[in-house]
């Protein structure tokens, strides 16, 4: 390709969005006012006037939380479910009632490469780098491609304040259910230490944080054979080494930055051991995780704005097995199928787009987006590549005072997949009144097979899982709408209230099946028809010390066999969960500003039908199963100490809840949680942190 050719794509460019509303110090009233969302956005556009229904999280509200991860954070959120593999030792996402695999990641912008369906990206970034996170629901394939189906979740990381020099650290304690040694390996011990410099437009960002999970047995008293066994169904231990680092400048019209982010994950599992030979299998998996990204936008003018993103991801995860030998203390290699492995996938982004402003009342973003992803490994068939190219457009067009249009369009050549011709969107905003306003919209989604799905083949002792390289893209239709109050008083008490209703029927839907070839393997089939729906009801008031949310939710989700009737018997299209969330702060000033901070969340009973496979003895048949309802909450004390040291105390898991009930069957898929509880948690824990910020001017 000649030279000019790359200039013109070169300057053809989405503005990924690392920008920040610059504010004086205000009440936090005043702040949720000016709140500025920039996923999807042109440019920062304050959270009233965009055109998508966007939640944010701040680093306040993460703070407070004294959290120790994302899942931590989402987990109280309306319409977020997280799943835990016990055998792997990692969890899942689900959003609205949409699998992980159907939601996009992004940090700055940028995708997260992850091994297999889960989401595992989510708990291997470090959250003591987070300024917020904004979130998208419904599909945003028009601007942002594959995986976001569901919606997306962009973690927005800090960056250098108005001060010329910054230190951050962080020691936190916790306990594991009842287990506890201060420092060792029981327990949960965060240590994280961080510092940022700017000058004349230079900047510097740097952090390291240490992870230690301890890991948790089974906590009731058993035999001894039995009591080992059990250490095979325990929480794994885990440990982290997260570190990153940002160099940038910036003046009035150009902005660059460059931003690395490593982390390094070690999780120990041991299974059962053998009674008769005194051995058992150790087995670790260490994954290395590096995400490398320059960003940059130049203003050519008050109408004509250039935003472009180069980024090169690159994740290995390796399986270590060995065969320890509780008589004698050895340890020697496993040789079985599946106990030594390495994968390796590696994703390259470019995206670049322009943003013209036409006149006050019409703007226009025609952009590009390439990605090449490539995966090799043992469990790989063969060193697979695919490479996705993309072109998009969008409007903004206001028609009338308060009426805004937003219609796109996206292209796409996929090296592999048959991909739609043209992706479109279209999502309105109408501004009813001081106080309300309306927004609904459609969008035709897409979600492309992934490497993993394609090629990735999991075989060992106990399952046999294929890829299949047959698989269509996911397509779907999304319809939503909401309404939002938006109220300030003299009191500078601020309230807002939105209700949300969506809609969303998916096509060719991804997920597992008994393969029809070998009925004791499982492989990956595109499903027929897949359907989501519900509404969400929050509400927040801010005052200056005062913060309270309550919000409620009910999700329903198709089943999809109830096409067949004639074959399974007859089975209602939708089943239904409801949720409710609330989250209450309040800091009293007499106390030196001590904060008092309470998450709660209820996740009511989630029915799903299963595809129960025939055994030779009984004919395939579909079987309605329903994990049972709980509830979760936090409860954290933050008191300030001078003017550098924060103190955190509390307790999480507030209700003790450790396992829900249960009535769905063994599918057969590796690592189900087949019949049985439902392990959610290692119950109560507590937590004492110190925090220290110092900053010079």
């Amino acid at each position: 390709m000649k030279s000019g050719v790359f200039f013109v794509l070169a300057c053809m460019g989405v503005g990924t969005g690392y920008a920040q509303e610059k504010t004086g110090k205000s009440s936090a009233a005043d702040h949720h006012l000016k709140d500025v969302v920039i996923t999807g956005q042109y440019a920062p556009q304050s959270l009233r006037n965009s055109v998508y229904q966007t939640r944010i999280i701040s680093a306040e509200k993460i703070r407070l939380r004294a959290a120790t991860n994302l899942q931590q954070v989402l987990s109280t959120e309306l319409g977020f479910r997280f799943s835990n593999d016990m055998t792997l030792g990692t969890s899942n996402v689900q959003l609205m009632g949409m699998d992980g695999r159907n939601v996009k990641v992004l940090l700055d912008g940028v995708s997260l490469v992850d091994r297999n369906d889960t989401r595992e990206s989510l708990n291997q970034i470090d959250i003591n780098t987070i300024e917020r996170i904004e979130i998208v629901e419904g599909p945003l394939s028009v601007s942002y491609g594959s995986d976001a189906l569901a919606g997306v979740i962009n973690i927005i990381t800090k960056k250098p304040g108005k001060e010329t020099l910054s230190i951050n650290a962080r020691v936190q304690e916790e306990t594991v259910g009842k287990e506890y040694s201060p420092f060792s390996n029981e327990g949960q011990h965060i240590q994280h230490l961080g510092g940022s410099w700017q000058k004349k437009g230079f900047s510097v960002l740097a952090g390291l944080t240490h992870n230690d999970f301890g890991g948790f047995n089974a906590p009731e008293p058993l035999e001894e054979a039995a009591s080992i066994a059990a250490e095979s169904n325990r929480w794994k231990p885990k440990e982290q080494w997260m570190a990153n680092t940002k160099l940038g400048y910036s003046n009035d019209k150009f902005n660059v930055w460059y931003r690395m982010d490593y982390a390094n994950e070690h999780i120990y599992a041991q299974e059962a051991y053998n009674p008769g030979n005194f051995k058992a299998l150790k087995a670790e998996y260490v994954t290395n995780r590096y995400t490398q990204q320059v960003q940059g936008d130049y203003r050519f003018s008050e109408r004509l704005q250039w935003n472009a993103v180069a980024a090169f991801s690159n994740l290995q995860r390796r399986t270590i097995t060995n065969i320890h030998d509780y008589s004698t203390g050895e340890e020697t290699l496993s040789t079985a199928q599946g106990t030594q492995d390495m994968d390796k996938f590696r994703s390259a982004t470019f995206r670049s787009t322009l943003q013209y402003k036409l006149s006050d009342r019409v703007s226009f973003q025609p952009g590009i987006d390439i990605n090449i992803d490539h995966s090799d490994g043992a469990r790989i068939s063969g060193t697979p590549t695919i490479n996705d190219y993309a072109f998009f457009i969008s409007s903004e067009i206001e028609l009338l005072k308060g009426l805004v249009l937003r219609p796109g369009l996206r292209f796409i050549s996929n090296s592999v997949y048959d991909a739609p011709p043209a992706i479109p969107s279209l999502n309105t905003k109408i501004r009813l009144n001081e106080k309300l306003d309306l927004r609904f919209g459609y969008a035709n989604g897409f979600r492309s097979p992934a490497l993993r799905e394609l090629y990735y083949n999991f075989v060992d002792a106990s399952h046999k899982i294929y890829g299949n390289e047959n698989l269509k893209a996911e397509t779907s239709d999304s319809f939503n709408a909401s309404l939002t109050l938006t109220e300030m008083n003299a009191q500078a008490t601020h309230f807002r209230s939105v209700l949300n209703g969506f809609y969303n029927i998916f096509h060719d839907r991804i997920d597992y099946a008994v393969d029809t070839v070998d009925p004791t393997a499982t492989t990956l089939l595109n499903i027929n028809t897949y359907k989501t729906t519900g509404g969400t009801w929050e509400n927040t008031v801010f005052s200056d010390n005062f913060q309270f949310s309550l919000g409620f939710s009910v999700i329903g989700t198709y089943n999809q066999y109830s096409e067949n009737a004639a074959q399974y018997g007859e089975t209602p299209e939708f089943v239904w969960t409801p949720e409710v969330n609330s989250n209450l702060s309040y800091t009293f000033k007499k106390l030196g500003g001590t904060t008092v901070n309470l998450a709660y969340k209820f996740l009511g009973r989630k029915p799903v039908y299963q595809l129960i496979a025939a055994d030779g003895t009984h004919p395939e048949y579909v079987r309605l199963a329903k994990t049972g309802s709980f509830s979760m909450a936090d409860l954290m004390f933050t008191k300030k100490i001078g003017n550098s040291l924060t103190l955190n105390a509390g307790v999480n898991n507030l209700l003790n809840v450790t396992t829900v009930s249960n009535t769905a069957a063994n599918t057969g898929v590796a690592h189900s949680s087949g019949e049985g509880p439902v392990i959610m948690n290692y119950g109560r824990s507590y937590v004492l942190g110190l925090n220290f910020n110092w900053t010079k001017k």
